[in-house]
């Protein structure tokens, strides 16, 4: 049984439409009626979905300093691609270093509008975005990074504004990047509270988070939180252990803070696509991957599944069908989180990594192969392809020919 999306579905397919709730600088604004295609596709359990990444401008805008009537055509063209490619979902990166794409009481503006974080673009990139996805039948899940504060380890050069240099003890420097501490409770709750300001605001159809909680481990280098261990880590066994629970908290926390902020919105969250090899936990999936989440990020992603604490996992399967030497194939990872899931009502949803299509190692084939593997796991309703750039260039006609399969 689903829940909440079910929930949402019903009601959708039982009305003529949805008037969506938008803010723009925070005067509550009336959207169009939604027109429901991509609910018609959703209500038959599959999604369909493209990352849209707004990060160093991965995505979009295709560059900082744009005008406002430019970011929003590039913004509309992701969202046509979508529809021409018969895709019902858009996963849009709207807090991608502790700053927003929308006017947000809590945190700056996204360096990646204007090239200033801070400064405002003059438009309502969130509000934009969830209007004209509704109006072609698209879902808007938003898609925020709970931790990531910049990509340089230069408080100086973060907005005078930040949270992160008004309180500089909750920033930790690892891997050349800066990182707010999960391990201090008052920091688990500021990022819940900025996020959910997007949630209170919008009607954005899900709370969407990527694959970083602590971060990718870096050779030679530790991630200093031994003063908030010392502080927090008591009845805990070890270090491990203790993160391990502040990511939980901060999964099942938000999960009971978004239902009760609004009904309806999703919580999902695509991890990096192993959560322990077999050979370290008889749980864990046949693969001899080098990074575990269990162990390397502290992300717990099979708890959070089993616990019922997210509505989706959509896992970054970004590995090729098996070869004699490969460490991970993409069937035994589909086959394990088929089996995770079963039972739960959390859906399923695949991470594709189109972009890997670019290179000559990865046929236009692979791809339609990973539907055709999927396809046999009913438990599977959907894939999430990554990225927007790369769906545009649609490499090989991939895109194009999976377009066509749906369409038969």
């Amino acid at each position: 049984m689903r829940r909440r999306g079910m929930t949402r579905r019903s009601l959708v397919a039982g009305a003529a439409g949805l008037v969506a709730a938008m803010t723009t600088g925070g005067d509550a604004v009336a959207s169009p009626v939604r027109q429901g295609g991509g609910e018609a596709r959703l209500a038959r359990g599959e999604l369909r979905g493209v990352w849209i990444a707004t990060v160093a401008n991965l995505d979009w805008p295709s560059k900082k300093g744009l005008t406002a009537a430019a970011q929003q055509a590039e913004l509309i063209a992701h969202l046509d691609r979508a529809v021409e490619l018969r895709l019902n979902a858009v996963v849009l990166q709207v807090r991608p270093t502790a700053d927003a794409l929308w006017p947000s009481p809590y945190e700056p503006w996204a360096d990646c509008l204007t090239g200033v974080q801070g400064q405002d673009p003059g438009w309502d990139p969130l509000a934009t975005a969830v209007r004209e996805a509704h109006d072609r039948g698209l879902e808007l899940h938003a898609w925020f990074n709970p931790y990531r504060v910049a990509n340089h380890t230069d408080p100086a050069r973060l907005a005078a504004s930040h949270p992160a240099r008004r309180n500089p003890d909750w920033v930790l420097p690892y891997g050349g990047k800066l990182y707010y501490n999960p391990g201090l409770p008052e920091v688990r709750r500021f990022v819940q509270d900025a996020m959910l300001d997007a949630v209170r605001r919008y009607e954005i159809d899900a709370v969407h988070w990527d694959d970083y909680f602590y971060p990718y481990p870096v050779a030679g280098e530790a991630f200093k939180d031994d003063a908030a261990y010392e502080r927090y880590g008591g009845g805990f066994p070890d270090k491990a252990a203790w993160r391990r629970d502040n990511v939980d908290r901060l999964v099942r926390e938000m999960g009971e803070r978004i239902r009760e902020t609004r009904q309806g919105v999703r919580f999902g969250i695509s991890p990096f696509a192993v959560w322990r090899n077999k050979a370290t936990d008889p749980l864990g999936s046949d693969t001899r991957a080098g990074v575990e989440t269990y162990d390397d990020l502290h992300a717990d992603t099979r708890k959070w599944v089993k616990e019922g604490w997210i509505d989706y996992i959509a896992p970054q399967v970004y590995f090729k069908e098996q070869r004699p030497d490969q460490a991970v194939s993409y069937s035994s990872l589909v086959s394990w989180w088929a089996k995770t899931v079963r039972g739960t009502g959390v859906d399923l949803y695949i991470g594709e990594a189109l972009y890997k299509v670019n290179s000559e190692d990865w046929p236009a084939s692979e791809l339609t192969d990973h539907l055709d593997i999927a396809a046999r796991y009913p438990e599977a309703t959907g894939h999430v392809f990554f990225s927007a750039k790369v769906v545009q260039q649609d490499p090989k006609g991939v895109m194009t020919a999976i377009a066509e399969r749906w369409a038969r």
